[in-house]
């Protein structure tokens, strides 16, 4: 079994800037592919930026320049650095991991809120 465990939420003024972690743990023995997913009240889960096996990264138009997502292997963690955040980005995030032989797994959420 693997857990992801999110941190970092919370609520901060448009133009500031906030850092949520995940970090995986159990038994994992390949990390495939690590992301953040955010779903605002009353829409759909979208993906905000993810980070694969060879370091790759994407990230969703809405935040390409201001958010950066990272990975530290030695930790299994995933981090994603939000920067001049605005009252859309307001969102409970989801990290999500694929492992080992493509299992997936989601954390428990963290809630941003960027108020005006």
């Amino acid at each position: 079994q693997v857990q992801l465990v999110e941190s970092g939420g919370g609520l901060v003024q448009a133009g500031g800037s906030l850092r949520l972690s995940c970090a995986a743990s159990g038994s994992i023995w390949r990390i495939r592919f690590m992301g953040w997913y955010r779903q605002a009240p009353g829409k759909q889960r979208e993906l905000a930026a993810v980070i694969v096996t060879d370091g790759r990264t994407d990230y969703a138009d809405s935040v390409k320049g201001r958010f950066t997502i990272s990975r530290d292997n030695t930790k299994n963690t995933v981090y994603l650095q939000m920067s001049s955040l605005i009252p859309e980005d307001t969102a409970a995030y989801y990290c999500n991991a694929i492992v080992n032989l493509g299992e997936t797994y989601w954390g428990q959420g963290t809630q941003v809120t960027v108020s005006s």
